[in-house]
């Protein structure tokens, strides 16, 4: 478990700055891996101690469920505020959106289980032998789904937030539309957008998007975005972003980062 200075561009050449004072630890994708995060919690502890802050943000990208194996016991760590001192920003992603949908009934759930929803439910304690091919297996499921997740659960994703700002920087799940302002941005696209925003040069002018959603094998400096979903929940490898002044570096759990 290590630390290391953000390599690739020279600092003069970056954008994307905080106010004095301020630090921001953002974590990326943690989908049901409640060891890496405990882990990268004790690191940004440790971290933190070294530095004399006046204001310590962590921001949670989203994707707290799915695929992972521990989506239950995320999600409680997650209702209490994980680290003394620091202000708790939680935004909402894709998978947190897509099991939504499936207990408000607006979707049937099946693409959601093909993409973790299986785990999720089987770490709340309902289990299938079969993806439900029928309206009445799909209607049976979502009110086991119902009975067996809290409502503090439910509550807690609900509640998530769709972007955050600090400083120059925005912080999103999914990214943003290119050629939007911020205050006009789609809750779909900050949530589930890809290819349009990933491929573009500026995606939200004077700022840095911070994002996760994509999974790359190392942490992405583009200059106008970053990217931190280094895929945990198969590789090991969960990211978090240090952000200080016109600084930054990551944090991960596994020492190639």
């Amino acid at each position: 478990m290590v630390f290391r200075w953000l390599r690739g561009e020279a600092r003069s050449n970056r954008i994307g700055k905080l106010p004095a004072g301020e630090a921001v630890y953002a974590v990326g994708d943690v989908h049901g891996r409640l060891d890496l995060l405990q882990d990268l919690l004790d690191l940004i502890m440790d971290d933190a101690r070294h530095a004399s802050d006046a204001r310590r943000s962590l921001v949670f990208l989203g994707d707290y469920i799915d695929r992972g194996l521990e989506s239950r016991a995320v999600l409680d760590l997650l209702l209490r505020d994980p680290l003394p001192g620091f202000d708790t920003i939680r935004l909402k992603g894709n998978h947190e959106d897509a099991l939504l949908s499936f207990l408000d009934g607006r979707t049937d759930g099946r693409d959601w289980l093909t993409f973790g929803g299986l785990e999720t439910l089987m770490s709340y304690g309902v289990s299938l032998r079969s993806r439900p091919q029928t309206d009445d297996a799909i209607g049976s499921l979502r009110l086991s789904a119902k009975a067996a997740i809290p409502k503090g659960h439910v509550d807690l994703m609900r509640a998530c937030r769709l972007y955050h700002q600090a400083g120059d920087y925005v912080f999103v799940h999914a990214g943003v539309r290119p050629g939007v302002p911020l205050e006009r941005q789609s809750a779909t696209d900050m949530m589930w957008i890809r290819d349009v925003f990933l491929n573009s040069r500026e995606p939200l002018p004077g700022h840095v998007v911070v994002h996760g959603h994509t999974i790359c094998d190392q942490p992405q400096d583009r200059r106008y975005r970053i990217n931190i979903d280094t895929g945990a929940f198969a590789s090991g490898r969960l990211t978090c972003l240090v952000l200080r002044d016109a600084d930054r570096r990551f944090l991960c759990t596994e020492p190639s980062c």
